[in-house]
């Protein structure tokens, strides 16, 4: 007897497959997602504020949707503008005491490192003088060529910085009307759920939107507090770009381990064109290693928790791994994902300890 599909079976590898065509059509449209998956984030992680204000409100008084979306909205765009003004008119003061010092800089590197490369039979030197002549015959030998080069990079900067205003002014756009139909969106996605499925996946759901808000909430408040202890560490101990390699330290802690060590070479560097000899290596080294400890010890334990599930590892293999396959968005939607696959290997761990297969002897 021929085998053949039930109906249901039909349906079933019907729409199977066209919710595969839809993953893959989105895949291939992720360059000009990037804004709204980007919107969807700061939604998912705004929506509670926006929430509150509309039906409690400040002193009981709550606001229209419309005007509690609109004021999220303006606060955050706000102090993302007061982030700016602190640290570019900071970064435009200290690049020139920096170029300043790069001749001295590069002398000392010459004084240490020069005598070991002639001992190889390498003379080159590494001062200012000696960078130039590097750079003047390497244009001088390739002019056409790296001109050809120069303008080609021009033209394709030009694009992507045309691609970049484009996306950063669709993002607080999506970002009004996600935030404004948000309860709305999320009931036609449960609706679009089959019926048999619809219990457990919105369970599912539940469970990775409390380890999310508890990772993301106690992130940010790790964030905060760090920013605040490097930039006045770093004042304290004298180093004049403080401010800005404080605030980038404390943001990018967000990625662990990399963020750190980013923010560490930034002070470092700043350190050696700032100060003569040792003191202040040891003194940026010193203040990281505290930072560090506090980060390690206290803030992540008591603001994150250690039952979240979402091991600092995991954060950077997701970030590296959804990079490399999907991009820009690939990174934007490398926590929701770690946090998904993180409950649903939970539950496939539980179903496999439960399993005949493992139980058997």
């Amino acid at each position: 007897m021929p085998f053949s599909f039930s109906s249901e079976q039909k349906q079933t590898v019907l729409w199977l497959a066209l919710g595969l065509g839809v993953v893959a059509l989105l895949i291939k449209l992720g360059p000009i997602l990037a804004p709204f998956v980007a919107a969807a984030i700061m939604a998912y992680a705004l929506n509670p504020v926006v929430d509150w204000l509309s039906t409690k409100g400040v002193k009981k008084l709550a606001l229209p949707r419309q005007l509690a979306v609109l004021a999220v909205i303006l606060l955050v765009f706000a102090v993302l503008l007061v982030l700016a003004l602190i640290v570019i008119p900071v970064v435009q003061k200290e690049i020139p005491l920096l170029q300043e010092q790069i001749p001295s800089f590069l002398a000392k590197i010459n004084a240490v490192v020069a005598p070991k490369l002639r001992e190889l039979g390498i003379h080159v030197r590494l001062d200012g003088t000696g960078v130039k002549r590097i750079l003047s015959q390497y244009f001088s030998a390739s002019g056409d060529e790296t001109w050809s080069k120069l303008l080609a990079s021009v033209k394709v900067g030009g694009v992507a910085l045309l691609g970049w205003l484009v996306t950063l002014a669709l993002v607080p756009i999506a970002l009004f009307y996600l935030l404004l139909d948000w309860h709305a969106i999320l009931r036609r996605v449960e609706n679009m759920i089959p019926r048999r499925w619809a219990t457990r996946s919105v369970g599912l759901a539940h469970e990775v939107d409390q380890l999310l808000a508890q990772y993301l909430r106690g992130q940010l408040a790790v964030m905060l507090v760090l920013c605040i202890y490097y930039s006045v560490s770093l004042g304290i101990a004298g180093l004049e770009v403080a401010l800005p390699v404080g605030i980038i330290t404390g943001l990018l802690i967000f990625i662990p381990y990399i963020g750190f060590g980013l923010g560490m070479i930034l002070a470092l560097i700043a350190a050696v064109l700032q100060f003569d000899g040792l003191h202040g290596l040891v003194v940026v080294a010193t203040v990281y290693g505290i930072g560090q400890v506090i980060e390690g010890f206290f803030l992540t334990p008591r603001l994150v928790g250690e039952r979240i599930g979402l091991h600092p590892l995991t954060v950077i293999f997701a970030l590296l791994a959804f990079g490399q396959l999907f991009g820009f968005v690939g990174i934007l939607l490398a926590l929701p994902a770690s946090a998904i696959l993180a409950v649903a290997f939970k539950h496939v761990r539980i179903h496999y300890f439960n399993s005949s297969f493992y139980r058997q002897s």
